[in-house]
């Protein structure tokens, strides 16, 4: 038995599962289904998107990490290390997002038009080790050739030939990680090209990108191995005004040359939800990454917690059948809290929101909408919001071997204060 497990908690889950049954919903095909479900964490939350290159390169492209909480991992091994934790907190089997920042050069420094896999040896076996995937990204920013904030548009001929050979680096590097890994890279292209105020020309730097794109994505690889994906924003800091690779552009592209449509849930206006958009762009492209963020008035990337916006869209998820054409990932840092703790926090409220998703009775839901009544199936929806999902939870985690509540948090301190304290 699990620390902080008791005969108590074991008598409140079979409470709780026979409560559920009795709105028609199945507990166990539930944690079975949510089982199933792998989240990539986002490795640049462990350093602050500082990355292991030898540069002194701006972050830029509209990225800032702000505070300073001690223990910041400065090596890949420590990084690593700090990620095996979050995992061993975090139900389930996931896997990590890796961005070509992040690469190791033990001798000398490697540009980026010129990374191989080589440079990534590292992560790949201990990926092996862990019997988990890994994602990329090919990094578009914080280099002194990104400074003026515009990568694969940029005027200079030269300058957009050295970004798409980054990208068809990443794409190889990509697509050795799946196939040594044995499960699909999803390999995900982000440029911050923009324009901080309205530009005259607007359409210059898409027909650019778009032809870059093409460039970038030309060599055939093996989508077994490597899965290409393309995101869209609505503006950051020094584009504010205008982003060339907007939701329509990427939302065309993708449809039309069968790419997946990378949705963050904070690059759009504060006030909408990539929630509603599922169900209509999975009508077109063949599968979507979500990057799961929590946008907080201009800032795009704050940890995720377990709110109105996560809900709709693990709701939206669930209740359309897409688990298997959705792909979850995590985009956030913040350096104002424990690093480690914020890969917790934000990957297990992802899968609380999913597991209550997965407990709505939802055939019952649509045959009530189906019948046109619509007073049951908001009686129910309200009903619902009691039911003791907290203890089919704690019953999870200890199925995974994981603490349940707040225990997770005690061992975060004990790696604090042996560990990150000792940093410098």
């Amino acid at each position: 038995m699990q620390p902080g497990t008791s005969h108590h908690g074991n008598h409140a889950f079979e409470l709780a599962k026979e409560s559920y049954a009795a709105v028609g919903s199945d507990v166990e095909a539930a944690l079975a289904s949510l089982a199933a479900v792998t989240v990539s964490l986002n490795c640049w939350q462990g350093d602050d998107v500082r990355g292991f290159e030898a540069t002194d390169a701006e972050l830029g492209g509209g990225l800032a990490v702000t505070g300073c909480y001690p223990g910041r991992a400065a090596t890949a091994d420590q990084l690593r290390a700090d990620i095996e934790l979050a995992y061993r907190l975090i139900p389930g089997r996931h896997r990590l997002n890796l961005h070509a920042s992040y690469g190791e050069f033990p001798t000398q420094q490697v540009d980026r038009d010129a990374i191989d896999t080589t440079h990534y040896a590292g992560w790949i076996d201990w990926a092996k080790h862990l019997q988990i995937g890994l994602d990329f990204n090919p990094t578009f920013f914080a280099h002194p050739r990104a400074s003026s904030g515009q990568t694969l548009t940029h005027l200079d001929p030269a300058t957009r030939a050295f970004w798409i050979a980054h990208g068809q680096a990443s794409r190889r590097i990509a697509a050795a990680i799946g196939r040594e890994l044995g499960t699909p890279c999803i390999n995900n292209v982000w440029i911050p090209d923009g324009s901080k105020d309205s530009p005259i020309d607007r359409s210059g730097p898409r027909s650019r990108l778009q032809q870059a794109l093409d460039e970038l994505f030309h060599e055939p690889l093996n989508p077994a191995h490597v899965r290409d994906a393309v995101e869209c924003k609505l503006f950051g800091l020094g584009s504010e005004s205008y982003v060339v690779g907007s939701h329509e552009f990427y939302l065309g592209y993708a449809i039309t040359r069968n790419k997946i449509l990378c949705l963050d849930a904070g690059h759009f206006h504060p006030t909408e939800s990539i929630s509603d958009k599922i169900s209509s762009t999975l009508l077109y492209v063949p599968e979507l990454l979500l990057h799961v963020s929590r946008g907080v008035r201009w800032d795009s990337d704050h940890v995720v917690i377990w709110n109105d916006d996560l809900s709709a869209i693990t709701q939206e998820i669930v209740r359309g059948d897409y688990l298997e054409r959705v792909h979850l990932g995590l985009d956030f840092f913040d350096a104002s809290i424990n690093r480690i703790a914020a890969w917790v926090i934000g990957t297990r409220s992802l899968l609380k929101a999913l597991l209550a998703a997965l407990l709505e009775p939802r055939e019952l839901l649509q045959n009530l909408e189906q019948q046109g009544d619509l007073t049951a199936r908001l009686a129910l929806l309200e009903e619902f919001k009691t039911l003791p999902l907290g203890a089919v939870w704690d019953h999870y985690c200890q199925r995974s071997n994981v603490p349940g509540g707040q225990q997770w948090l005690d061992i975060v301190r004990h790696y604090e204060n042996t560990v990150l304290a000792k940093r410098k």
